[in-house]
C-alpha cells in the first residue's frame, strides 16, 4: 500500500486501527448509541424499569412508551452481542394512534444524527477508472451498490481469507486480538463488488498497489429524503408494490454499457429501498403486514438471511429491519396460518397507549400545536388554563381498562405514581398482571382506547366551533361535546362507545372538582391558597403529636423545601372539620388516616422536597369544602353571590375574582366569565 491518497483504502485502514473512524455493524451502531446515553432507573406502573434519556431530548420526543423502548434496547442489544435478535427484526404492532410510526422515525432522526459525528461517520467505496478495463462501456465509476464498508473490502481483498487476514497484518500492524474483533463483522463482498474486483485483479495481473489506484473510498451520503441509512417502504396496493421495490431490478441504461451479460452490475439495486442502507442502515417497514404475500415472502427472506437475492446472485446486506403493524392487520395475518414462518422472525413488541396523564399533558401539548392559535379572523387566540388537564384526563380515561379492585380515577392516579387513598401501587400492578394474561391483545392494560389521532381531531372540532371563534378562547369545558363528538363518530364497536361516554362522565367530574380549586384560588386572590391550606393540614397532624407542642399549640418545622424554621398554629377544629369532609366518624379512622398522610410525607417528602399533595383529590376537595364553609358560609353562598350580582357586593366580589383571573391564574376574559358561569351552575356534581 504505497499511495497514501486523501481518499484510499490504506488511509481508511490506518484511520479504523487508530480508532479515528468505527467499523461496527447496525446493531452495534444503534446499541451503542443509546446505551452512551445517560440511563436513568424509574418506576412504572409498579415496577422498575429503565429510561434511556436519548428518546427524551428535542421539542418533540417521546413521552411515556418505557416498557417498548426497555424492549427495543434489549433486542438491539442481544443482536449486537451476536444473540438470535440478529436474524429478526422488530415489529410494533398496536392501535392507530399510538405513537408506533413517531417512534421509528425518532429513532432514525437519532441515528443519522449519531453517524454525522466524524468518530462514527459511515464509509463505502467506488470503483475509479473502470473504462480502462475495457468491458464497462462509458461507465468510469461504480459505487459499491449496498454502501459496503471499506473494512469489508479489506477483509476480501486477497483470494483467500488467509491471505487478506496476513496482508492487513503486516500492511497495517493489526494484532490478532484486534483482527478477531474486525473479522466478528465478516461477510463476503456483494454480487457485483466481487465480480469488478476479480475484473481489476485480472487486468493488474494480481498486483495489489496498482489494484489500489482502482478504489477511492467516501463517506455514504446522509440525505434524508435520498432514503440512504436509514429508509422507509409503506405498504403499497396490491397492484403498484412489487419486489422490485424492495430489491431492484435489471437496468436497461447499464446494458447498453455492459458486453458481460454474466456481469451482476446490471441490476440495479438502489432502484429497490432495501440497497439504500444496506450499508449499516436502518431499514422501515411501515405497516408490514399489509403487503401482499409474495412481498412477505421477500421480506422473510431478507430477515432471515440478511441478503438481497436476485437471479441467484447474493448481496450481503447490514441491516436493522423495524416494522409496525396496527392489531387488526396483524390478527388477520396471523389468521392465515400458512404464513406463519415471518411472525417467526419477528420480536413482537405490542405497544399500549399512553395511560399516565401527567405525561399526557405533554401529547395533548403536541396534539394543540406550539404555534400561537388564532381565529378565522386573524385574531390571537387564548388557551383556558384547565383545557389541556380536561382533555387529557378524558382520553387517559378511556385507555384504562375496568377493574374490581380500582376505580377508573384510583387506576388514573396510580398510573401518573400518584396517591389514591388507601389504594397501593401493588394494587395496580396486580391488576395489570391479570388483564395481561389475556390472549386477546386488546383487552390489556393501556392496549385500547382513544388515540393521539383522535386527540388531533377533537382540538380541530374545538378549533372550528363558532363559540370557540367568536370568544377568542380555547374554554376547556367545550373540549367534552368535542370528545362526545369524536366517540360517536370515529368509534365504531357499541361497547367501547359505551364505556368511552362513561369515561366522558368522570372526567367532568374530576374538572368540576378543579374548578372548585380555582374558584377558592380566585376567591382568596391567591394562586396557591389551597396549595397551602393542604399543607397546613399536613403539618398540623404531623405536629398535633409533638413533644415540644406548647399550650399556644404553636409547633415549630424544618420547611423541606426552603430549609427555614417556620411555625405553624395547630386548628383543632381545622383539622375535625377537614376529616368530616372526608366522612371519617371515629377515632380510630381518623388516626389511621392520619397515619397513612405521615407514612406518604415521609416517602414522598425523601424523593421530592417539592411534593404537595395536590394529587390527593379527596384531601383537596375536604380542604376546599372546609375554606369555603368558613370564609364564605359554604360553596352555595359563593355560588349565590357570583351569580346574583345585584347588589354593589356581590359586583365587587365578582369583579375582584375575575381580577385575580386575569393577571395572576392565566385566565382570558372569555374563560374567567364561563368558568364562573359553569361554576354557579349545577352541571357535572358528582
Amino acid at each position: 500500500m504505497a499511495t497514501k491518497k486523501k481518499n484510499s483504502l490504506s488511509l481508511h485502514i490506518e484511520a479504523v486501527k487508530e480508532g479515528k473512524r468505527s467499523f461496527e455493524n447496525a446493531f452495534q451502531g444503534v446499541s451503542r448509541m443509546i446505551l452512551e446515553g445517560e440511563i436513568e432507573k424509574v418506576v412504572v406502573n409498579g415496577k422498575t424499569t429503565f429510561d434511556f434519556k436519548i428518546f427524551r431530548t428535542g421539542n418533540k420526543h417521546l413521552i411515556g412508551v418505557f416498557d417498548e423502548i426497555n424492549s427495543f434496547v434489549s433486542y438491539v442489544k442481544d443482536a449486537a452481542e451476536g444473540g438470535s435478535s440478529k436474524e429478526m427484526a422488530f415489529v410494533l404492532v398496536g392501535e392507530p394512534g399510538n405513537g408506533k410510526t413517531f417512534f421509528v422515525e425518532y429513532l432514525c432522526e437519532k441515528y443519522r444524527n449519531f453517524l454525522s459525528i466524524d468518530k462514527n461517520r459511515k464509509y463505502t467505496f467506488r470503483f475509479i477508472n473502470m473504462d480502462k478495463l475495457g468491458n464497462y462501456g462509458k461507465i468510469t465509476t461504480i459505487e459499491s451498490q449496498t454502501y459496503e464498508d471499506p473494512m469489508i473490502l479489506a477483509m476480501n481483498m486477497c483470494e483467500t481469507a488467509d491471505e487478506s487476514k496476513s496482508h492487513l497484518t503486516k500492511e497495517a500492524g493489526f494484532s490478532d486480538k484486534e483482527l478477531e474483533k474486525i473479522y466478528y463483522n465478516y461477510r463476503p463482498l456483494g454480487a457485483c463488488s466481487g465480480y469488478i474486483w476479480n475484473n481489476i485483479r485480472e487486468y493488474t495481473n494480481n498486483d495489489l498497489s496498482k489494484m489500489m489506484d482502482f478504489i477511492e473510498v467516501f463517506p455514504v451520503p446522509l440525505i434524508e429524503s435520498m432514503g440512504t441509512i436509514t429508509g422507509k417502504y409503506p405498504a403499497k396496493d396490491k397492484i403498484t408494490s412489487s419486489a422490485v421495490d424492495l430489491l431492484g431490478e435489471e437496468s436497461i441504461q447499464r446494458l447498453l454499457h455492459i458486453t458481460d451479460t454474466n456481469n451482476p452490475y446490471r441490476f440495479d439495486l438502489r432502484r429497490g429501498a432495501l440497497a439504500r442502507v444496506a450499508g449499516g442502515g436502518v431499514h422501515f417497514s411501515d405497516e408490514i403486514f399489509k403487503n401482499k404475500k409474495d412481498l412477505v415472502q421477500v421480506y422473510l427472506g431478507v430477515i432471515q438471511n440478511r441478503n438481497i437475492e436476485i437471479d441467484g446472485f447474493k448481496w450481503p446486506i447490514d441491516t436493522l429491519i423495524i416494522a409496525t403493524s396496527n392489531n387488526s392487520e396483524f390478527n388477520r395475518f396471523l389468521a392465515e396460518k400458512e404464513e406463519a414462518p415471518i411472525v417467526d422472525r419477528c420480536r413482537i413488541c405490542y405497544v399500549a397507549h399512553n395511560t399516565n396523564y401527567l405525561l399526557q399533558e405533554d401529547l395533548t401539548a403536541y396534539a394543540i400545536g406550539s404555534e400561537a392559535k388564532t381565529t378565522l379572523s386573524s385574531e390571537e387566540m387564548h388557551q383556558d388554563p384547565n383545557l389541556n388537564y380536561a382533555a387529557s384526563v378524558v382520553f387517559i380515561l378511556s385507555r384504562l381498562p375496568r377493574s374490581e379492585k380500582l376505580t377508573p380515577v384510583e387506576t388514573m392516579k396510580l398510573s401518573a405514581g400518584e396517591v389514591a387513598g388507601e389504594k397501593s401501587i401493588k394494587t395496580l400492578a396486580e391488576v395489570i398482571d391479570i388483564l395481561n394474561q389475556d390472549p386477546d391483545i386488546t383487552k390489556r392494560f393501556g392496549q385500547k382506547g382513544l388515540g393521539q389521532r383522535n386527540l388531533g381531531r377533537t382540538v380541530q372540532l374545538l378549533l372550528e366551533s363558532s363559540e370557540t371563534n367568536e370568544g377568542r378562547c380555547m374554554f376547556a369545558h367545550d373540549i367534552f361535546k368535542a370528545v362526545e363528538r369524536i366517540i360517536l363518530d370515529y368509534v365504531p364497536e357499541a361497547n367501547d362507545r359505551a364505556k368511552f361516554l362513561e369515561d366522558l362522565k368522570t372526567a367532568k367530574g374530576l374538572y368540576r372538582e378543579r374548578i372548585m380549586t380555582e374558584m377558592f384560588n380566585a376567591y382568596m386572590d391567591e394562586p396557591q391558597a389551597i396549595r397551602k391550606d393542604v399543607m397546613n393540614y399536613v403539618n398540623m397532624i404531623i405536629g398535633i403529636d409533638a413533644e415540644n407542642l406548647g399550650p399556644d399549640k404553636m409547633w415549630k418545622y424544618k420547611d423541606p423545601q426552603t430549609g427555614e424554621l417556620k411555625s405553624i398554629k395547630i386548628d383543632e377544629r381545622f383539622i375535625k372539620s377537614v376529616e368530616e369532609g372526608l366522612e371519617l366518624k371515629t377515632e380510630e379512622q381518623r388516626a389511621t388516616f392520619r397515619t397513612t398522610i405521615r407514612k406518604i410525607y415521609g416517602q414522598k417528602i425523601t424523593i421530592d422536597p417539592n411534593y404537595d399533595f395536590m394529587d390527593n383529590l379527596e384531601l383537596v376537595k375536604a380542604v376546599t369544602d372546609v375554606r369555603l364553609k368558613s370564609d364564605i358560609a359554604g360553596a352555595g353562598s359563593l355560588i349565590g353571590a357570583l351569580a346574583n350580582r345585584t347588589n354593589e357586593e356581590n359586583q365587587k366580589l365578582y369583579d375582584r375574582m375575575i381580577d385575580t383571573m386575569l393577571n395572576k391564574l392565566k385566565y382570558c376574559r372569555t374563560c374567567a366569565q364561563k368558568t364562573i358561569e359553569y361554576f354557579c351552575t349545577q352541571e357535572d356534581e358528582k
